[in-house]
């Protein structure tokens, strides 16, 4: 059957004490909406649509799909009243899931389960849990061959309805005709003047279908957000459980509970990571990495052997096989590596090509440049790339050795086998198998005085 998804995430979540809306609050560095989107794309969903209101035009401009579409709820009146603004939007023949943009991290696995219990005697099912303590959740209730018959909130419940465990996670799935028809009853002669989504339960039995139930792998995949404690708290239920992933993959985690994946990260054998790690965006790790504590590593691709010493930030780079990068190295957008290259403390790159067995090794700057195989940079070296307008490359050739405190000033280029001596500031052509440096005669002026310090009057 053809799939539509239906988001709700028109609120405003006041109690998050923010301009934000709620559904744009980052879980791992991602709005809560996105990870719903995400998930929907998994299902293969031909039409994903969300209903927002509060922050609407804020939530367009942020969250983007191929699939997705929006649709306003200028007024909040209820959950049936949110998904009454989307009944244009399928058709009699669509399986219909409704999903929440505050309940991020539901798992295409567990949709496909409930989407599984439709059939035509069962044309809607629940999502359910249990909780040990279900105080202020609408309770299942059932009759006595175990079928649902109903959703009783708390407010309403017996007292012997408030000892039911299993509660209802406000998920559903739901043939398209039947959905259609129970929204155009729904109705909200109730205290709150709301029309609720968890009346058409009752409106289903009573047409003489069953209601079906599914239920998650863990709690975690139904929990929503309403304030900064809940995001902070499914934050770390979220970061402990990729934690668990990484470590059931063979990773080395020094303290599970001392590291963060903001994104999608791909590990070989053999990984080994320190505490205080922060992976963003796209990164795969070779296998026999070894990552050092406090490093941020955002869209990398790191092969096989590589050392990357603590607190060193890799954003947007190459880097090839058993290369030593840090401690406090950064390297940035453009950089690629190649094997066996050393980049040592306090050296930034920047769209640098460095050739195998290269050495950056201290205190320098390399940036616009081509740098070819088994050179070594001597410490406080600078490419100076920018001429206040605009970035030129500088070249360097095979073997070549640059002494310290060198400032090349680009364009220009270090042929092969060239050595520029220590102190130099380079603006011509070094060329191949030969010493170049520029340097001001030494002069000692004798009977020189140091100046001595008045006393004060």
């Amino acid at each position: 059957m053809p799939l539509k998804v239906i988001i709700l995430a028109a609120g405003k979540g006041t109690r998050m004490r923010s301009k934000l809306p709620k559904v744009l609050q980052p879980l791992a560095s991602k709005p809560l909406l996105d990870h719903v989107v995400a998930t929907s794309e998994k299902l293969r969903a031909d039409n994903i649509l969300a209903v927002i209101g509060h922050g609407a035009d804020q939530v367009k401009e942020t969250i983007q799909s191929v699939h997705l579409n929006f649709v306003l709820q200028p007024q909040q009146l209820g959950t049936g009243h949110a998904v009454q603004q989307a009944v244009d939007h399928f058709q009699d023949e669509d399986d219909v899931l409704v999903l929440y943009g505050d309940v991020p991290l539901t798992r295409k696995e567990t949709l496909e389960g409930l989407l599984g219990q439709l059939n035509d005697k069962a044309p809607l099912a629940l999502l359910t849990t249990n909780l040990e303590d279900a105080t202020g959740y609408g309770r299942i209730v059932r009759n006595e061959r175990q079928q649902v018959t109903e959703i009783v909130e708390e407010k309403d419940a017996s007292n012997e309805q408030k000892h039911i465990k299993e509660i209802n996670t406000g998920i559903m799935a739901a043939k398209g005709k039947w959905l259609k028809q129970w929204l155009s009853n729904l109705s909200n002669d109730n205290a709150q003047g709301e029309y609720y989504l968890t009346d058409i339960i009752a409106m289903c039995v009573s047409d003489g279908f069953h209601v079906e139930t599914a239920q998650p792998a863990s709690l975690m995949e139904v929990l929503g957000v309403n304030n900064k404690q809940q995001l902070q708290d499914l934050e770390r239920q979220y970061q402990r459980a990729l934690a668990a992933d990484l470590m059931e993959q063979g990773v080395t985690l020094i303290d599970a509970e001392r590291i963060d994946v903001r994104g999608e990260l791909v590990v070989g054998q053999d990984v080994e990571i320190d505490v205080n790690v922060v992976f963003e965006g796209k990164v795969s790790l070779g296998s026999g990495v070894k990552i050092g504590a406090n490093c941020i590593i955002k869209d990398c691709a790191v092969s096989d052997g590589v050392k990357i010493e603590a607190f060193s930030h890799l954003d947007s780079a190459e880097i090839g096989a058993d290369c030593v990068i840090g401690p406090y190295a950064r390297i940035r957008p453009g950089t690629v590596l190649a094997e066996k290259v050393k980049i040592g403390n306090f050296v930034e790159t920047k769209k640098a090509v460095i050739g195998y067995g290269s050495k950056v090794n201290h205190l320098s700057y390399v940036g616009d440049t081509l740098m070819g195989q088994n050179c070594n940079i001597g410490a406080g070296t600078i490419t100076c790339n920018y001429d206040g307008v605009n970035k030129h490359l500088t070249k360097i050739g095979d073997n070549v050795f640059v002494g310290s405190d060198t400032q090349l000033v680009a364009p220009v280029e270090i042929e092969s086998d060239a050595t520029i001596g220590a102190g130099s500031t380079i603006t011509k052509t070094a060329p191949s198998g030969e010493l170049t440096l520029s340097r001001s005669k030494q002069l000692t002026i004798k009977g020189w005085q140091k100046p001595i310090k008045k006393e004060k009057s």
